[in-house]
């Protein structure tokens, strides 16, 4: 029997081979991986340093818009005051 069962393993592991993960293909996967993440994190860093740029870009915008806006309409104001207050004077 056993001569069996030893003929039974050896035919069991060459149609069936252990697959096991030996040290080197897991080392190559930690490789892989902090490879991928040394490229990709600076990629990534930039992206969002000139995503939150931008932001602060366009916000300003807004404001400045509106605060051109508001001086316009200020300006607006004050001339129509000046003439006013000229025409005022004339006639007093």
């Amino acid at each position: 029997m056993s001569e069996k069962t030893e003929l039974l393993n050896e035919v069991d592991l060459v149609l069936n081979p252990k697959k096991g993960v030996d040290l080197n293909h897991l080392l190559y996967v930690l490789l892989g991986i902090t490879f991928a993440a040394v490229v990709l994190f600076p990629k990534i860093y930039i992206q969002q340093q000139i995503y939150f740029k931008s932001r602060d870009i366009s916000k300003l915008k807004s404001e400045y818009d509106t605060l051109k806006e508001e001086n316009r309409l200020i300006k607006s104001s004050v001339e129509s005051i000046r003439f006013k207050n000229q025409v005022l004077d004339t006639i007093f």
